[in-house]
């Protein structure tokens, strides 16, 4: 049985383990974090990628824990409400339709539920060096020792350690979009009732959104700003506190006490929007899948659907192949490019806010599960 380690235990990397144990792989999933990570803002699954979880049979369990929002208020740095809408919000769209949200964190677990028992987990750990040989990819874990792999796939993020080994340092993929976003998760202490409040200051550009999750009980909160690339740790936490804090000092509403909150907050994501852009998603024997080969950036709204029609096509395209590897890789990027063109495109559609409806129709179906 040929054996894969995947490196990265988010969306893309627990989805792929789940579709290629289907395919008769042997698969090890090896995660930084030590159990499936908390937090998170909520996400979107929309079009084919819908059509990937119902053929994992997570359809009804995924619908079930979707957010339900009534609506939504729009509101200026002061406070003042501009507008408000009860037929769609800005983080999912129209309320009527099909798309689902919710949080990363329910997805997560879900997909950890049904690869648990049929998947090698190896949490703590991460990959310091690969060399591929002739059968195979020698890896070297911080915490393991070394073992070798039929092949290696790049799951872990936008900032993959994969890429960097494999392919070379981010900033020949990387294209920075102009803003960054703090994510977090707060008491409700603004007595939200499945109502999304978004506001943006019109002096500095900084703004926001919050909405209720849990039954109300808790928020989500967004945070965001506009700046050229900041030069900090991707790993110190307290520091990107400290950065989001100063960018959003000034602003009006409750954003001093949301920022009060967010200093206390367990879990918390902070990064720029950017997307990956390679010319190949795979060399020799590794390749990549979701935010590590083509990252569409948040402003997109695509990127967990992205993920999970990756992880499938290539798993499919490795269970069609045989021995043949690289026909599979190649097929795989033959079937997803035009995908993720499209989907990443939404990202900068409207510099100025959401793509138009017609642009995310299109492209969350631009792809055939059916090749």
């Amino acid at each position: 049985m040929r054996n894969v380690l995947i490196s990265g235990g988010g969306v893309a990397g627990t989805a792929l383990a789940h579709w290629l144990r289907r395919n008769g792989f042997s698969v090890t999933v090896v995660e930084r974090a030590p159990g499936p990570r908390k937090g998170g803002q909520a996400v979107d699954i929309r079009g084919v990628a819908l059509d990937v979880v119902d053929r994992m049979g997570l359809g009804d369990r995924v619908r079930a824990a979707r957010t339900r929002m009534r609506g939504m208020s729009m509101l200026d740095g002061a406070g003042t409400e501009l507008f408000r809408s009860e037929e769609h919000v800005l983080s999912s769209g129209r309320l009527d339709g099909e798309d689902v949200e919710l949080l990363r964190e329910d997805l997560v677990a879900m997909l950890h539920d049904v690869t648990a028992d049929r998947v090698e987990h190896v949490h703590g750990d991460w990959i310091t060096a690969l060399r591929e040989e002739e059968h195979g990819v020698r890896v070297e874990l911080a915490h393991g020792g070394h073992r070798t792999f039929d092949f290696v796939i790049g799951a872990d993020g936008a900032h993959s350690a994969v890429r960097r080994l494999a392919f070379g340092p981010e900033e020949r993929f990387g294209t920075h979009l102009g803003q960054y976003l703090a994510i977090f998760p707060t008491a409700n202490f603004l007595g939200l009732d499945h109502w999304q409040v978004w506001f943006q200051d019109a002096a500095s550009g900084a703004g926001g959104a919050v909405y209720p999750v849990r039954d109300n009980t808790e928020l989500r909160v967004t945070l965001g700003f506009t700046a050229e690339p900041i030069s900090y740790d991707h790993r110190d936490v307290e520091q990107q506190k400290r950065i989001t804090a100063e960018r959003l000092a000034g602003v009006g509403w409750e954003v001093p006490a949301l920022l009060a909150a967010m200093a206390d907050a367990p879990d918390f994501y902070f990064d720029s929007m950017a997307q990956i852009h390679l010319d190949r998603w795979s060399a020799g024997r590794v390749a990549l899948v979701g935010d590590a080969g083509y990252c569409a950036s948040p402003l997109s709204g695509q990127g967990t659907s992205l993920a999970l029609v990756g992880a499938y096509v290539l798993a499919d395209e490795l269970g069609r192949a045989g021995e043949d590897h690289a026909a599979a890789f190649d097929a795989y990027e033959r079937r997803m490019r035009p995908f993720v063109a499209l989907n990443q495109a939404l990202a900068t559609e409207n510099p100025a806010g959401p793509p138009a409806e017609e642009s995310v129709d299109r492209a969350k179906h631009a792809l055939s599960l059916d090749a």
